[in-house]
């Protein structure tokens, strides 16, 4: 497509009929050629506090009526983007998305993430900005067999949504998962495209889950989130957690498997490595000082 740089760029709140639109264009822009940004599963994810608000949390920057950039609110104060590959270095989209960060975010600290080399982190960091705390993305190719996990892992449905709920609660210290934001959340229409799954032990407990996002056949799944029961660490169901969201995704026609994690979480990044996904260049959102 070619764009009309003399067409105003305006951002707008995305109404709940238009979730499927945005949920469309974060599938295409989601390549193997592209950095990583924010991907259908992101979205996804969030639907589980109901298609209101991801609607009130989702912002859409168009030009001539096209999307070229969209925003998750995370947090009032944490704003996660993408932007259409072919604009990520466009001066005028970077200077329009820097301009309405202070409309769309609170006042006082926050913060942003944008495409690495991104041109709007260019302007941001000439505006005063600075790099936040890095974070390891991890990725698999998933051209060639995964390996078995060496567990039973179940893709979970309505009737067995509490384990999956009860899994996440006790994997993540505050989580305010509950059966019925699962509900929200595979109502929800990037849940087209996931599965949720629970890894089982010897004697048939649940002890790991996860959720898997494709963004369809030939484009990268994400793994969100990803995490093992606090009373069942250190066993090596993690990484045979991870074969297992390998598998799906692989299953589901993904080109390969990735998520993002703390650089300071090195049992993450280790637990990754051993289910074959390798270390990228790692990532860094921006912070505005209050």
């Amino acid at each position: 497509m070619v764009w009309d740089r003399g067409m105003a760029i305006e951002l707008s709140t995305a109404g709940a009929g238009e979730l499927g639109g945005v949920v469309d264009v974060l599938r295409e822009w989601t390549r193997e050629d592209v950095p990583l940004q924010l991907h259908p599963g992101d979205l996804g994810w969030f639907w589980r506090f109901g298609i209101e608000a991801t609607a009130a949390a989702t912002r859409i920057w168009r030009r001539d009526g096209e999307i070229v950039a969209i925003g998750l609110l995370d947090e009032p104060d944490w704003l996660r983007t993408a932007i259409a590959p072919e604009l990520q270095r466009d001066e005028e989209l970077a200077r329009q998305i820097a301009a309405d960060l202070t409309g769309v975010l609170v006042e006082g600290k926050v913060f942003v993430e944008t495409p690495m080399g991104a041109m709007v982190q260019d302007l941001l960091f000439k505006e005063g900005w600075n790099a936040d705390a890095p974070w390891v993305p991890v990725r698999r190719d998933l051209s060639a067999p995964v390996p078995d996990p060496g567990a039973r892992v179940d893709v979970i449905g309505a009737e067995e949504a509490h384990e999956r709920v009860g899994v996440q609660r006790a994997s993540f210290a505050g989580s305010t998962f509950t059966n019925e934001r699962w509900f929200a959340m595979s109502d929800g229409l990037p849940y087209e495209d996931a599965r949720c799954l629970v890894l089982r032990n010897d004697l048939g407990e649940s002890v790991a889950a996860a959720t898997v996002w494709s963004a369809g056949a030939g484009r990268p799944g994400y793994v969100e989130p990803m995490g093992v029961h606090n009373l069942h660490r250190g066993r090596g169901y993690g990484t045979k957690m991870v074969l297992g969201c390998a598998q799906a995704l692989q299953e589901m026609g993904a080109s390969s498997v990735y998520t993002v994690t703390p650089a300071t979480n090195v049992g993450a990044v280790a637990t990754y490595q051993a289910a074959g996904l390798q270390p990228l260049e790692e990532i860094r959102a921006q912070y505005r000082q209050a």
